[in-house]
């Protein structure tokens, strides 16, 4: 598996918004299959010396369930540098950094975000700006092309505002596309 789908919990907005949490799976969009995931959760100090906060990101963050607010503000959290050093050896398990698809739910959200923090910590970002897939953008072929949704009409399975389990969601939702758009 080639294909990435990436997920961020974050306290802003903007393209380079503090990360509190990264969530991926690798998946086949063709088929469905999910395979090995990756889950980091960041600690507010650190995803602030190297993002933006926003007010009304931290206020929305406030109405969220107890078990999402819990996930972001736990004691196993790490420094932004070793998160993404960590991201970074785990889709090196896809060897060919050419191959990397990174998948994220917005062409200018989670792909955007990952990479500048990439490069606000000194790191090269895994995969080539050629393979950055858009979620947003699968969804609406199938609404406008198929009339199918399964964003909305998908059981959510975990807890929404986890990055892993908003991962494995959209995953599981892009690959129901496609299989929709290949009949």
């Amino acid at each position: 598996m080639n294909h990435v789908m990436l997920d961020l919990e974050t306290m802003g907005q903007g393209n380079n918004a503090a990360i509190v949490a990264i969530g991926a799976v690798f998946f086949e969009p063709t088929t469905g299959e999910i395979g090995a995931s990756f889950y980091q959760k960041v600690g507010l100090e650190s995803a602030a010396k190297y993002g933006e906060i926003d007010p009304n990101t931290v206020l929305w963050w406030l109405k969220q369930s107890d078990e999402a607010r819990a996930e972001i503000t736990s004691n196993d959290t790490m420094d932004l540098q070793y998160a993404i050093d960590d991201f970074s050896a785990w889709v090196g398990q896809i060897e060919r950094v050419n191959s990397r698809v990174v998948w994220g739910n917005g062409a200018s959200f989670d792909n955007v975000i990952l990479g500048n923090a990439f490069e606000a910590v000194g790191y090269e970002k895994p995969w080539r700006y050629w393979n950055d897939r858009d979620v947003r953008t699968v969804v609406e072929l199938g609404r406008t092309l198929k009339g199918f949704d399964p964003k909305r009409y998908m059981r959510f399975k975990g807890t929404a505002h986890n990055a892993l389990d908003d991962a494995i969601h959209q995953a599981k939702y892009v690959s129901a596309i496609y299989k929709a758009l290949a009949n």
